[in-house]
């Protein structure tokens, strides 16, 4: 007899790939074998994007001539640029983007080839688009003006220009390029297995890319961080313990801790930590941070969970002056990179996946005219 399914797929094997790799019970994220310890703080986004597309850490050349290929892929095309601000006007962050990006699809030049070659002009592409993309978005919305992008400058940095209006600070551009290498890929998590699921059927980048942003959308993978930094935002200073309790005692989950994989704390929690109490002394109010940290033991005192990446993510982006809403927005600017890995990976060495199902519905049914019913 077949063994039982097991729910939600945990722990079976849906893919092989060279990309990343999790030790749950050490805590461990690797990209391409790179322990992100190693890479947190001293590759850049851009570098991590190469290491994840093009599967090896970029020599200066290389750098210069990828981030050369980003800023020219940077432009947006006309079905994107004549649609942003009614888009803006009736979707919210998550379903814009969406939106936007099947737009993208449209407008890419290599839209039509899924060959490897075009897979890598339209990843570079699709890297360099999301963060001009989020920002737009956020600029039709509020009537804002929006800067131009400088071709001089990295993504992080030119993404926190545009999105907060002010020219950032070089150790704020250093701290959010931080956290776009964190967040770059994660072995197969929910958007990630959406992406490769459409990519399997050779459908094209950007439509794994759509239905990895809508799997991204649904509460149980993204916002997270959003919801953590909401609950920050509810709640006293004064009275945080007792509000962790209360929800605890009420059987409400408290966004921000416990993880699928990880046995101990997130590795990417770690650093996020870190960068959290360095803003928070640096902005002259550290509530939220102290916050933070009196909410993480209270919750592992009550629970035994550690914080995963989202918890100390939203205290960093809310110091970065990144609205609450575009958290998860922000999520997708890392992701792109690792997503369009994934595709570029499973065209390269593709199967349909197609697994089985348990059929537990009535069996031996006899049909019967619609007046027999």
């Amino acid at each position: 007899m077949a063994d039982k399914p097991t729910k939600g797929l945990a722990d079976v094997v849906a893919a092989s790939t060279a990309l990343s790799d999790i030790d749950g019970k050490a805590g461990r994220l690797f990209y391409r074998g790179y322990d992100i310890h190693d890479l947190a703080g001293r590759a850049t986004f851009e570098e991590t994007a190469h290491l994840l597309q093009r599967g090896k850490l970029p020599t200066r050349s290389e750098l210069d001539a990828y981030r050369e290929e980003l800023a020219r892929g940077r432009e947006l095309g006309a079905l994107v640029s004549a649609n942003i601000a009614e888009i803006a006007e009736k979707q919210k962050p998550m379903e814009a983007l969406r939106s936007l990006v099947s737009l993208a699809g449209a407008d890419d030049p290599d839209k039509d080839s899924v060959e490897h070659e075009a897979n890598l002009r339209k990843a570079a592409r699709l890297v360099a688009q999301q963060p001009l993309l989020v920002a737009r978005y956020h600029a039709a919305r509020t009537g804002a003006e929006l800067p131009d992008p400088d071709p001089s400058l990295s993504i992080a940095a030119n993404f926190l220009l545009q999105v907060t209006g002010r020219t950032p600070d070089p150790r704020e551009v250093e701290i959010f390029d931080e956290c776009l290498v964190l967040h770059a890929d994660h072995t197969m998590n929910a958007s990630t297995f959406a992406a490769r699921v459409c990519a399997a059927t050779l459908s094209d980048m950007h439509s794994a890319i759509v239905a990895a942003i809508g799997t991204l959308k649904g509460p149980l993978h993204g916002g997270a961080n959003e919801q953590v930094m909401k609950t920050l935002e509810s709640i006293s200073p004064s009275g945080v313990a007792q509000a962790v309790r209360d929800k605890l005692a009420r059987g409400e989950k408290i966004m921000g801790f416990g993880h699928r994989v990880y046995k101990t704390e997130d590795p990417r929690a770690t650093h996020l930590r870190r960068m959290s109490a360095e803003l928070a002394e640096a902005s002259g109010d550290d509530t939220y941070y102290r916050m933070s940290k009196e909410m993480e033991e209270v919750v592992f005192e009550a629970k035994g969970l550690y914080p995963n990446v989202d918890f100390y993510a939203a205290s960093v982006y809310h110091y970065l002056g990144i609205p609450t809403d575009l958290f998860t927005p922000v999520f997708s600017v890392s992701r792109m990179s690792g997503w369009t890995a994934h595709v570029i990976e499973q065209h390269a060495d593709n199967r349909l996946i197609r697994p089985d199902s348990e059929y537990i519905g009535e069996t031996d049914q006899k049909w019967k005219p619609i007046e027999e019913r």
